[in-house]
């Protein structure tokens, strides 16, 4: 009965406070409401200091707090900006030994090998630096190449326009016999065999592929011969393709003066300057199938582009940026020099087609770079006139510009950038700065939520490896054209000379040989790297290019030159 009463008394105590309660949560929601219906907005102008990057941060304005604010100067650096450490240690070597025959002993008179190169210029260039070697692999004598005429650049050049033959033939006589075309059979002309060899095919694939058919045929043409030759060949056969790269081939006279006077041009504007290989066109942008931020409307301009091709799978764009597979921006290519001491009082020559977004996305780069150049800006219309109706011959005078320049810096992997990563090892070791990008993608990313001297220090330990210096890449690591290892050799003596200190204190010295960072690049660099080419990968995206449609645009000149 207790019981009873205590509980009665509980709820009716109850009962008189919850109208209490109500009347207060009542009064509490409307409260809310009022603040939120007469409280001022917050400011745009306050979220947007937090996310501003200003490119001329030597200006002290009253602004509150800037996060990442990029300055004008390069700041001080650990290192010589123009040249690479140790360079003068190394030096190109590519002579053939005393084992090697001379051709006059090897070459047989019944056998002729033809080759139809395949893209650009630069991705013909291969071709015509792997034909020479195919040819002594078979003991046959080589047709001068014909360059490829009918894809996507349409243009009508052939190697007499763009090299200097006599001289190709004249300094490759003991090495090849070479001809500049077939002779005739039977008072006719003769008209070679056909066929195609797979990529990476080594010297046993050329003699169990090839030669019977040279022996029954006695000429053979070898199609869309680009990277059909492996990496990995004996010594000798190494050295070969050195000395038709950076040797044999000889561009024209009239190219050779125009490019010079380019390179005059820019000398006279200041005593250093980059050549920046910038790869950003919709074509290309399009096929690697990333996305920069430019919301529905480059997805729609992008996505149109890219339906051309039927045999495209869809990519994951965040995928291929995580992954490093997509070419940086012109901004992202300016901050990473900003970061590695490259001041705004530098000269920049940029080599690049048409370029997606135009001057918008320029703007950046030119805001970083006030002294931006191109041979459209530092010559005349009518100087390029004999050159711009032939996409070649106009690549083959940024390709001097670039390999003439103190520093070459590209966005990409493309053709031209790994031949002239080579070439610039095999000259000197001048500095190439090729981004990590697989590193710097994150980077990039949150940018505005850091200073920017951390910033600065970040980039400059992820392009350590990537910065064009002796042994940054271990022999026989990557595409030979890209890392000639066989045919650079080590100038041990001045080393002893200098410091006394053997080549692994060198080395350190260099900060690419300590065992972490040589296996943490190494992992990045194959898997950037490994057999792009002969996969037929261009920034990670399978080309297949034996069962494309005949009406689909050709991909490899286009996007990988």
């Amino acid at each position: 009965m207790a019981f009873q009463r205590r509980r009665y008394n509980y709820y009716n105590r109850l009962r008189r406070l919850l109208p209490l309660i109500c009347a207060f949560s009542g009064a509490l929601l409307i409260l809310f409401a009022l603040l939120s219906i007469f409280s001022p907005p917050p400011d745009d102008s306050d979220r947007r200091i937090s996310k501003q990057i200003n490119y001329g941060a030597n200006d002290q304005k009253s602004i509150p707090v800037v996060v990442f604010r990029v300055p004008t100067s390069g700041g001080r650096s650990d290192r010589n900006i123009w040249r690479s450490w140790n360079a003068e240690f190394f030096y190109g070597c590519c002579n053939a030994s005393t084992k090697f025959p001379n051709a006059k002993a090897v070459t047989r008179n019944d056998r002729y090998l033809a080759i139809a190169t395949s893209g650009g210029l630069n991705q013909q260039r291969t071709g015509i630096v792997d034909a020479v070697v195919a040819a002594r692999i078979l003991n046959a004598t080589l047709v001068i190449p014909k360059l490829d005429q009918k894809s996507y650049w349409k243009d009508a050049s052939d190697f007499s326009h763009i090299f200097q033959v006599d001289w190709f033939i004249s300094f490759l006589s003991k090495d090849v016999k070479i001809i500049e075309q077939l002779p005739p059979k039977g008072g006719q002309t003769w008209s070679p065999r056909r066929m195609r060899v797979p990529r990476k095919c080594n010297e046993k694939c050329y003699i169990n592929r090839v030669l019977p058919v040279l022996q029954k045929r006695h000429a053979v043409q070898l199609n869309k011969f680009d990277y059909r030759l492996s990496n990995k060949l004996r010594e000798d056969l190494q050295k070969l393709r050195c000395r038709v790269n950076y040797h044999a081939l000889k561009f024209t006279d009239p190219i050779l003066k125009m490019g010079n006077e380019l390179v005059r041009r820019m000398r006279l504007r200041s005593k250093h300057y980059i050549a920046l290989h910038l790869r950003f066109e919709p074509d290309m942008l399009a096929f690697s199938g990333c996305y920069y931020g430019g919301g529905d409307k480059e997805k729609k301009e992008l996505g149109s582009i890219r339906r051309r091709w039927k045999t495209l799978h869809v990519n994951n764009p965040e995928r291929q940026r995580r992954q490093g597979r997509c070419p940086l921006t012109p901004e992202e290519v300016g901050l990473m020099l900003r970061a590695l001491g490259y001041g705004s009082d530098v000269h920049i020559y940029v080599a690049s087609g048409e370029v997606y977004g135009g001057e918008e996305s320029l703007a950046p780069l030119k805001a970083l770079f006030p002294h931006f150049y191109s041979k459209d800006t530092i010559a005349t219309k009518e100087e390029l006139e004999p050159f711009s109706s032939y996409s070649s011959r106009m690549a083959a005078l940024d390709f001097l510009v670039c390999d003439e320049s103190d520093v070459f810096v590209t966005n990409n992997n493309g053709n031209m950038a790994r031949i002239l990563a080579g070439r610039r090892r095999y000259f000197g070791h001048k500095p190439t700065i090729r981004p990590n990008a697989k590193k710097l993608y994150k980077l990039f990313l949150s940018k505005e939520n850091t200073t920017w001297e951390e910033f600065a220090s970040r980039v400059r330990t992820f392009q350590k490896g990537f910065m064009g210096e002796p042994k940054e890449v271990r022999a026989g690591r990557g595409e030979f054209h890209e890392n000639p290892s066989t045919c650079i050799c080590e100038n041990t003596d001045g080393k002893a000379k200098e410091g006394g200190m053997d080549s692994r204190k060198i080395g350190k010295k260099n900060k690419v040989t300590n065992e972490d960072e040589d296996a943490e690049w190494s992992s990045d660099y194959e898997e950037d790297q490994t057999d792009l080419q002969d996969r037929g990968l261009y920034n990670g995206t399978r080309l297949d290019y034996e069962d494309m449609s005949s009406d689909e645009p050709e991909l490899e000149e286009m996007l990988s030159d």
